[in-house]
């Protein structure tokens, strides 16, 4: 496999990815070049230089995952991206203690007045009454988004003897309020606050989240903080707002346009300090964040779990770590449901008995659906794009959970409605990660999802295995394993034999028409 690296990294990470695969480093590509060339590759890391646009998307015929080496995915089209099955990841953990110190930075020198003071002490002047600052003890400290560098600002805060308030839709109350924050409702902030610090994403929902109506809500002399991401604020409006005097400073060092346009309002302000977007500039938050996506980009290469992908259920280590034996089983649970049912797709239930339904299961899920939809679709089914046309196609998807143990202390059963009937396929993990189907149907069996499988439901007489072997004998067809299994119905068994390669429609037909074989359904597991 190719990667290709199209802005400047860390060259650690370039060399994790070397490791693994043919690595091609050119930056500065014109986006003619670029979409030129991209064909060739499965997958591209980016920092924020390389705008991926769907143009660039469509030429990418081979890209399975885009590494962006940080945390914003502003500049590629994470939808689009979604909707061609190619996982986008990103850093978000490599410049955390960067970007935090760099908000501690941008505050302090905006409360002392330091990038000014220092200005005049370059031309020789000594203008030490101009520049009197405030402190932070004391003061209220306003945080808009408490993930990783927002609760890090928060503790530093904290033991520079500030108060703090935070606002975040999804924020974890006693996990705050265990760190000495309190939480409050983001109006709440604005009256209250001396300083605000905004940690947010940009998004449809917080993209000009604070203009002058907003301005006109805090108190007056507040100062200002901007390390995530520009257009939160609209620039006009807080250089307004600092001409005005509501706004007392402010300390910026993202942008809506980057690198910042001639005329920018907040360029020239004397309250106003400003940095290139530098929150990540740290030699090791730049070795961090491409260690990082290198070891996402061989992850998501080798058909592995991506614990930082963006356009997929986020993961936790510690839920990976529990989830990950059971992937493969979800997906060729999947794939023999979908062989074995007839008809158009209309919902597909999955339950999880025992402790597997106390972590998040959205992953294994979406690898029930990849297995299901794998075998029936032209296009290349993934973790990304799965759930996306299961909806697509109307499908409803549901999970069921339930601390009841079964048949074993952990069981997954997948249940395949269509409008023609229903099937079911359960099965669990034998010691560590061992998978085994341990239910077809209803009938009990035990059978290690792999290679072809054929099943024959049929009427429980002598002489119907020995029909069905024979006849695969005379086709060529060897028979590498076989079990009967059975029904609480009485007269009913399936037989499940593991075969050793294809076996042709016509001979399926024959099967089909022993007397006593109810159907004769072939599974071929790993098919793309």
């Amino acid at each position: 496999m190719k990667v290709l690296v199209s802005d400047p990294v860390s060259e650690k990470g370039v060399a994790l990815l070397k490791e693994q695969f043919e690595v091609d480093v050119k930056t500065k590509l014109p986006v003619e070049e670029l979409i030129r060339i991209i064909p060739e590759y499965d997958g591209l890391v980016v920092r924020s230089e390389t705008k991926v646009t769907a143009p660039v998307l469509d030429a990418a015929v081979k890209l399975k995952v885009i590494g962006r080496a940080g945390v914003g995915v502003d500049n590629i089209d994470v939808e689009y991206a979604t909707k061609k099955g190619v996982i986008v990841l990103n850093a978000p953990e490599g410049n955390t203690m960067a970007a935090t110190e760099h908000s501690v930075a941008m505050m302090m020198s905006m409360a002392r007045n330091i990038p000014q003071a220092h200005a005049t002490m370059q031309e020789g002047k000594w203008e030490r009454g101009k520049f009197m600052g405030v402190e932070l003890r004391g003061k209220t400290l306003g945080i808009l988004g408490l993930g990783r560098i927002g609760t890090g600002v928060a503790k530093r805060a904290l033991a520079l003897e500030m108060r703090v308030l935070a606002y975040d839709p999804f924020i974890n109350v006693e996990a705050a309020q265990a760190l000495g924050i309190e939480v409050a409702e983001m109006d709440e902030i604005f009256a209250q606050a001396d300083f605000i610090t905004l940690h947010l994403p940009k998004t449809n929902q917080t993209k000009n989240l604070i203009t002058k109506d907003v301005f006109a809500k805090m108190k007056k002399g507040v100062r200002i903080v901007n390390c995530a991401r520009g257009g939160v604020i609209n620039e006009a409006d807080l250089a307004a707002a600092v001409q005005e005097g509501i706004v007392a400073g402010a300390a910026i060092d993202v942008f809506e346009s980057e690198p910042i346009q001639e005329g920018n309002p907040l360029i020239g302000l004397p309250n106003v300090i400003v940095t290139p977007h530098l929150g990540a500039s740290t030699v090791e938050a730049q070795v961090g964040v491409a260690v990082d996506v290198a070891h996402g980009i061989v992850a998501a290469l080798k058909g592995e779990p991506v614990t930082t992908a963006v356009n997929m259920a986020a993961i936790p280590a510690h839920v990976l770590k529990k989830l990950r034996p059971y992937l493969n089983l979800a997906e060729r649970m999947g794939c023999l449901a979908v062989h074995l049912a007839e008809g158009r797709m209309t919902a597909i239930q999955i339950e999880y008995n025992g402790d597997i339904g106390d972590v998040d299961t959205r992953m294994l899920t979406t690898g029930v659906l990849k297995g299901c939809l794998n075998p029936i679709l032209q296009e290349a089914i993934n973790y990304v794009n799965a759930p996306g046309l299961a909806k697509a196609r109307n499908i409803e998807v549901k999970e069921i959970k339930t601390k009841e143990a079964a048949n074993f202390a952990n069981q997954i059963t997948v249940r395949l409605i269509t409008d023609k009937g229903e099937h079911s396929v359960s099965g669990t993990l034998f010691g560590k990660a061992e998978a085994r189907i341990v239910m077809i149907d209803g009938y009990r069996v035990d059978v290690q999802p792999g290679g072809w499988l054929l099943t024959c439901p049929h009427v429980n007489r002598p002489g119907i295995i020995g029909k069905v072997g024979t006849m695969l004998g005379e086709e060529g067809v060897n028979i590498s394993s076989m079990q009967v299994g059975l029904t609480e119905v009485e007269g009913t068994s399936i037989m499940v034999l593991g075969v050793d390669s294809d076996v042709p429609n016509a001979v399926l037909l024959k099967l089909k028409g022993i007397d006593g074989i109810y159907d004769a359904k072939l599974i071929n597991f790993d098919a793309r």
